[in-house]
């Protein structure tokens, strides 16, 4: 879907976009290829370089803006992620910045547990649980990055949801998966690469 010139176009902008709101400043004006007007889903991710330790994602799963628009935005909330504190100045040196580009979910249709397990890979699919009020996303590189397997990937998408582990086996719940393009530094401000996975 994207190419490697794409994704570092991607990368280098949401540092940009960053480094920007962590010191204040406007986010600088970009220009983006003309791919990059069409609609999908878009995450970015911070992680410390020295530990490796997840600093902050945000991003949204479902096509409704231009990946331009979406990635600005994701890129702005990650500094403020409500599960850590605000990213500061002297935290930027320490951090790698990846994003994620989605495929359009797809809803699975199963008719018991055993199919919908069949029905995703750990390092290919990324999962949307849902139920009532309540939705997880988690992306293609968690379960790889925990040591998952695909019913472990479907429990902690579903208490990411806030619902009981065991949710996806008792029926009720709407499961989609997507497929995701991960482009990351390789170090802080360092050579921009394609993420494989599995």
């Amino acid at each position: 879907m994207f190419g490697e010139q794409e994704g570092e176009i991607a990368v280098k902008a949401a540092r940009n976009i960053v480094e920007a709101k962590v010191k204040g400043d406007l986010p600088p004006d970009m220009d983006f290829p003309e791919k990059f007007n069409i609609n999908t889903g878009v995450f970015v991710t911070i992680n410390r370089y020295s530990s490796g330790d997840l600093r902050g994602c945000i991003g949204y799963a479902e096509a409704v803006y231009p990946v331009k628009d979406v990635l600005k935005k994701a890129a702005l909330g990650v500094t403020d992620d409500p599960r850590f504190p605000s990213l500061d100045e002297e935290e930027l040196g320490d951090i790698i910045v990846e994003v994620t580009l989605l495929t359009l979910p797809e809803e699975i249709d199963y008719k018991d547990p055993k199919q919908l397990v069949n029905k995703i890979t750990c390092g290919v699919d990324g999962l949307i649980v849902s139920k009532g009020p309540y939705k997880g996303i988690l992306l293609p590189q968690v379960p790889i990055k925990q040591g998952w397997d695909e019913n472990e990937f479907l429990s902690y998408t579903c208490k990411k949801a806030d619902l009981p582990p065991e949710a996806w086996k008792e029926g009720g719940c709407t499961v989609k998966k997507f497929r995701g393009e991960v482009f990351t530094e390789e170090e802080p401000y360092g050579k921009i690469i394609k993420k494989e996975l599995n």
